[in-house]
């Protein structure tokens, strides 16, 4: 239903219109009305009616400044105007400013009914036509996300038919990185830095990011804050600069989905940030792989769920003994020498006199081979969760003496990694479980409330930008804003100080 007001400052043609009209049968609800052209414009930005009446000549604000003030801020609006005799000018006027139609005073309801038509006919045609370009999108959509998914398996073959479907900017394409999500609950935003195309193989939800400009750390940023808020992981490829070599960026972000689960974190993992610390080496069998991956991101669950497979593999007849003692120790060792690098080669550990290739045979012929193997996995997960243990809150607490150090400056993620000696995103890993936050939080908050304390003391609001490692005013505004709820102005004037020019 059309929202409808009615705007004259004749009090008894408020009244009529309000009561001869048949508002509700036509299909639309009378919202409001008002005497005079300032209450007339509240109303309208109270009630956003689709429908305006209103009389030329108006106390406060007349009908036209009215009209031009509407179309400023909702040119959709339809609006129609009541006019005296010997107001020729006006009306021209009103006609220039895209009204619907002029009704002449004194006003029927003949008159009256008869504009209502022709808005009503007028609002079926954009209906019709937004329908149409609704379906147009619909179609061009699909298209463009089936040349997509061809580009994805095809690469250079199918280029051609990407950049048809694409349409003219194809030849703005600077690079290209594909997103793979866990959930639906993550989608990259609106950007005029990039275009992103959604596309689902079998249960992989991705995000294609066709870039028009070359992606820089901001954008990294944006999307890591988006994947957290979303809470789910999100694992990214590589950027590369042409359309064909998307399949690689595709593969690369299925793996970094895979650590990112490995890992519990349910924010964005970028594949060139993890390193052979976090990753499976190729080759291997999914079952070794996931032993690689839970030791190396400390999912001692992860872990001993792939012991109790394997064990249930065994007891139900799917190996026998000798392919089971050569599965078994395969696991085992596998999982000791991880475990050993984790701990940087330390002495002590459970490999000192660790000799399960002799044991074995001894835990088969006793029937014990079970139980054996599951204390095996148990002993080596707890050292290496103890190695962990050391060496995260070690690493951390240099971290952030090199960012207390070194933060009122750019500082990014990986220069604080290769400061404590580890891969980007393992260092974030242990980082958000010693201190409970991730890294770009902590680093955030540290500069945002080293930005209060230099407002505090006076100091401009692009002086305190630069202080605190931000390259523009802009960007460290919305940070703030975010932050406080306030812009870093308005900080400065709710304490009491006056607020400089940026």
């Amino acid at each position: 239903m059309l929202k409808a007001a009615v705007f004259d400052d004749e009090y008894i043609v408020l009244q009529g219109l309000r009561a001869m009209i048949d508002w509700t049968g036509l299909g639309i609800e009378l919202v409001g009305t008002a005497g005079d052209g300032l209450s007339a414009l509240a109303l309208f930005r109270e009630e956003r009616p689709d429908l305006i009446f209103t009389d030329i000549r108006m106390p406060g604000m007349d009908g036209l400044q009215l009209i031009e003030e509407v179309m400023r801020e909702a040119p959709e609006t339809y609006c129609i105007v009541f006019s005296g005799f010997n107001e020729f000018d006006y009306v021209k006027r009103a006609i220039n400013l895209g009204v619907v139609d002029y009704l002449e005073k004194p006003i029927t309801i003949e008159s009256i009914e008869k504009a209502i038509g022709k808005v009503l006919g007028r609002v079926s045609e954009q209906q019709e036509m937004d329908a149409m370009k609704r379906k147009v999108e619909v179609s061009s959509r699909e298209l463009l996300e089936k040349a997509v998914l061809e580009l994805l398996m095809s690469g250079a073959d199918a280029e051609g038919k990407w950049r048809e479907s694409f349409g003219p900017h194809a030849a703005e394409v600077e690079a290209v990185t594909v997103l793979a999500a866990a959930s639906e609950a993550f989608a990259p935003p609106d950007h005029p830095a990039y275009r992103a195309v959604p596309v689902k193989i079998g249960q992989e939800r991705l995000h294609v990011l066709f870039h028009f400009l070359p992606p820089g750390q901001e954008l990294w940023d944006e999307l890591l804050g988006e994947s957290e808020q979303a809470g789910t992981a999100v694992g990214c490829g590589r950027t590369y600069p042409r359309p064909a070599e998307v399949a690689e960026s595709y593969r690369q972000a299925v793996r970094a989905l895979q650590s990112a689960r490995f890992l519990g974190e349910k924010s964005l993992v970028r594949f060139e940030d993890l390193g052979e610390r976090i990753t499976a080496p190729e080759g291997l069998s999914e079952r070794e792989e996931a032993v690689i991956l839970s030791l190396r991101s400390g999912n001692r669950e992860g872990l001993m769920e792939q012991a109790e497979r394997f064990i249930a593999s065994i007891q139900s007849g799917k190996l026998g003994i000798e392919a089971a003692e050569h599965e078994m120790l395969r696991l085992i060792y596998l999982a000791a020498e991880e475990s050993k690098k984790n701990a940087g080669d330390a002495a002590g550990g459970p490999w000192e006199s660790f000799m399960p290739h002799i044991e074995f045979r001894e835990m088969a012929a006793n029937g014990e081979v079970a139980a054996w193997f599951r204390r095996q996995i148990e002993k080596i997960a707890d050292w290496s969760s103890s190695a962990r243990e050391d060496t995260k809150h070690a690493a951390v607490t240099r971290a952030r003496q090199y960012i207390e150090g070194h933060g009122t400056r750019d500082l990014t993620l990986q220069e604080v990694a290769e400061h404590v000696g580890m891969n980007p995103t393992y260092f974030s890993v242990l980082f958000k479980e010693e201190m409970g936050e991730s890294y770009i939080k902590y680093l955030t908050r540290y500069r945002m409330e080293l930005a209060k304390s230099l407002l505090l003391q006076g100091l401009k609001v692009q002086e305190v930008s630069e202080k605190v490692g931000y390259h523009t005013y802009r960007h460290f505004s919305e940070v703030f804003k975010k932050y406080t709820g306030v812009t870093p102005g308005q900080y400065k004037e709710l304490s009491g100080l006056p607020a400089p020019p940026a």
